[in-house]
């Protein structure tokens, strides 16, 4: 019974040591492009190095504009071209160390032994993850009772998408303001939130577990959204979405065994993330691909295969891998009027603010709950619950009854202003595939 963890160790020393004769190396140079800062990264060859690489650089709030993606054999090496937010380049010194010590340090090579040692619950709040049917007045809702069981949500993030709700709440209790420790008292959360969960006409009840949080949030959306089977059609969908999906094509590269995947959609932030991640859990190993965006479209062509190193045959799981990113990319897609409001310690809670959202018909589509020193900074994107836009004088009457000015009108980065003409994402396809992808490729190999 003892040699399965020797045998462990002895395979992560190997990791380490092969790493170690080939360090990573990370190049950032502001001089190459005009108009992006160019950073490659050249490393070991492993399963999710590319996510991991992403999720570094998204977490900044840089947007990535292009990327060049080569990882056959043992090596990888990956170019991004990215800008921050306003589309400038990256010439904050901080950033730029923090960027090449993050993505050269152990830490981020090996995340699995990082988090195995010394994981636990954190005593400063307890970390809650709910699926269940989505409808107006959810997060309302479980936020009442949250209150009633003297809790408060600190810090949360909630998605929707295809009539489904996945969110990760931090929760603190009011009388310790910390995690909370009675196991009776957790069971008794469990059972009234899964309650409130469970949809009318749903055969999926709702869900509601407690996490140790040793997996990136946004990366635990997606995972819990796709077990939630969330990319399984609804039959209601309106034609007019349907129109403005993103567009997924695969066809099948004989010759080389790859799978060739085209996604093309509108661009957003953390587009890239969110389709990375996707096909990273779906256990899709990505051996070369091209990313790119112009004016507010956005081109993505992988070359896969499976984990076993086979390309993909079956109709069926080509079918599913097609509704699973279309998925990935709408899920953070959200449509409806983006709200912020920042409040203090003592301002209203969060019970409170999704309540008065509720009473005045409006559905919460995401929400996100953060901090910000000893301000609060609540993200809401909302509708009318019969879909149609949300006024001006409804956002009046809101601020009136919440006594909050602080409440504000945001330009939806999701939703583009004007957005452009969509293309065929099949013409596009048969333009661009070898045209792009071999020119990408030259361009690596110029640049290196």
């Amino acid at each position: 019974m003892g040699s399965p963890p020797e045998q462990e160790v002895e395979v992560d020393e190997f990791s380490k040591l092969i790493r170690s004769m080939n360090s990573p190396r990370v190049v950032i140079d502001n001089d190459y492009c005009s108009d992006t800062t160019v950073i490659r990264v050249d490393c070991v060859n492993k399963h999710g190095i590319l996510l991991q690489v992403v999720q570094v650089l998204t977490d900044l709030n840089l947007f990535i504009r292009k990327a060049y993606i080569t990882s056959d054999g043992s090596w990888f090496m990956d170019v991004f071209n990215v800008t921050d937010r306003d589309g400038n380049k990256v010439l904050d010194k901080e950033v730029i160390s923090y960027i090449k010590k993050a993505l050269e340090s152990d830490a981020f090579f090996f995340p699995e032994v990082r988090n195995s040692v010394g994981a636990t619950p954190s005593d400063k709040h307890t970390l809650i993850e709910l699926t269940g049917s989505d409808r107006p007045g959810l997060l309302s809702e479980v936020c009442a009772v949250l209150a009633n069981q003297l809790c408060h949500v600190a810090k949360a993030e909630l998605w929707t998408h295809n009539s489904r709700v996945a969110a990760v709440l931090h929760v603190i209790d009011e009388s310790t303001k910390g995690a909370i420790e009675d196991p009776q008292r957790l069971s008794t959360i469990k059972e009234r939130v899964c309650n409130v969960l469970r949809g009318d006409n749903d055969s999926r009840i709702g869900t509601m577990s407690v996490s140790m949080g040793l997996t990136h949030p946004e990366r635990r959306l997606h995972q819990m959204m796709f077990d939630d089977r969330d990319y399984e059609k609804v039959v209601t969908r309106e034609i007019v979405q349907d129109e403005a999906r993103p567009k997924v094509t695969l066809m099948n590269c004989s010759k080389k065994e790859y799978t060739v995947v085209i996604l093309r959609s509108k661009d957003r932030p953390k587009l890239l993330f969110d389709t990375v991640c996707t096909l990273t859990d779906m256990q899709y190993v990505v051996h070369h691909g091209t990313v790119s965006s112009d004016e507010g479209e956005a081109y993505q062509e992988y070359f896969i295969r499976n984990a076993d190193g086979l390309p993909i045959s079956e109709e069926d799981e080509q079918r599913r891998l097609i509704q699973c990113l279309e998925a990935a990319i709408e899920r953070r897609a959200s449509e409806g009027v983006a709200l912020e409001l920042r409040r203090g310690e003592r301002s209203f809670s969060l019970s409170e603010i999704t309540r008065v959202f509720r009473e005045n018909g409006l559905t919460i589509r995401r929400a996100e709950i953060s901090r910000e020193g000893a301000e609060v900074v609540n993200n809401f994107y909302v509708s009318e619950t019969s879909g149609t836009p949300v006024g001006p004088d409804k956002i009046d009457s809101i601020r009136e009854q919440l006594g909050l000015p602080s409440l504000t009108v945001k330009q939806n980065p999701l939703q583009p202003a004007n957005p452009p003409e969509v293309v065929s994402a099949v013409s596009l396809f048969f333009a661009n595939l070898f045209r792009v992808s071999f020119q990408s490729f030259r361009l690596i190999g110029s640049y290196s």
